[in-house]
């Protein structure tokens, strides 16, 4: 039996993505790890239904947040990076960190089925645990440089509760700084209204961010950065996209629906 079968969809769908680009775009991004499980997902109605455009707005916020990573990895030598709601996220293996710990927290299924499907490493551990309840962090050296990383999440929560677990956040670690993706309260809109007319009611988003350094003032944290979606990926491969998706980036990265990724210090 594939060890994919029975996974939900919300795991193999930004999984599917990486492999899709990884084999069209390799030149731009490319992630092995996820290559190496192609052949164990349930089946391709995830590929029948998506397009170009949907592909690379998922791959380009790995994409970006892999090179803030990086940069976080160049400036730390002893660090962790937790990745919250990581699903099967694999940037651990995309980035190969040569002394920071990396952890993948998660719900307990997803972790499970996370250990069954990737394993776990020695610098690569898993917490299963509930994002919002910083417990988790009990199973990390809080003292050392901590970069989380959420990717996907934070738009189904109120801005209230976001706040509330930064503050719990600035309290836990020592040292702590946090990137997640964005969109504006104008993509979140446009966002909603493609989402009930699907019919799916349960799916409603409530976190948008129009000016980072506004948001970052009421929190209490300072922004270090804020990037767009697909700067790079307009630049570096052109025409090589469809027209669509490349009028679909730009209205995202210039128009007002716009979407980043924004990089925090806590």
């Amino acid at each position: 039996m594939s060890r994919l079968q029975g996974v939900a969809d919300t795991l193999y769908i930004p999984l599917t993505a990486r492999i899709q680009v990884s084999k069209r775009f390799p030149e731009f991004f490319y992630d092995e790890k996820s290559l190496s499980l192609e052949k164990d997902l349930p089946d391709d109605s995830i590929e029948k239904n998506s397009g170009e455009y949907f592909y690379m707005a998922s791959v380009c916020r790995y994409k970006v947040t892999d090179e803030m990573v990086r940069a976080f990895l160049k400036r730390h030598e002893r660090c962790n990076v937790v990745n919250l709601g990581a699903g099967l996220e694999t940037s651990f293996f995309r980035l190969k960190p040569e002394t920071a710990i990396f952890y993948e927290m998660d719900l307990k299924d997803v972790i499970d089925t996370r250990r069954a499907v990737l394993g776990e490493q020695e610098k690569d551990r898993l917490i299963a645990g509930d994002l919002f309840d910083l417990s988790w962090a009990d199973e990390i050296d809080k003292t050392l440089p901590t970069l989380m990383t959420v990717s996907g999440v934070f738009q189904y929560f109120t801005e209230e509760k976001i706040r509330q677990f930064m503050e719990d956040a600035k309290r836990t670690f020592t040292d702590a700084e946090l990137i997640f993706d964005a969109m504006s309260s104008k993509a979140i809109g446009y966002a909603n209204k493609y989402v009930r007319k699907t019919g799916n009611t349960s799916a409603e988003m409530h976190f948008w961010v129009d000016d980072p350094e506004a948001f970052a003032s009421r929190c209490g944290i300072r922004l270090i950065e804020q990037k767009p979606f697909f700067t790079q990926a307009r630049r570096d491969l052109k025409k090589k996209l469809s027209l669509y998706t490349r009028i679909a980036m730009k209205v995202v990265d210039e128009g007002g629906r716009r979407g980043y990724i924004l990089h925090y210090a806590l």
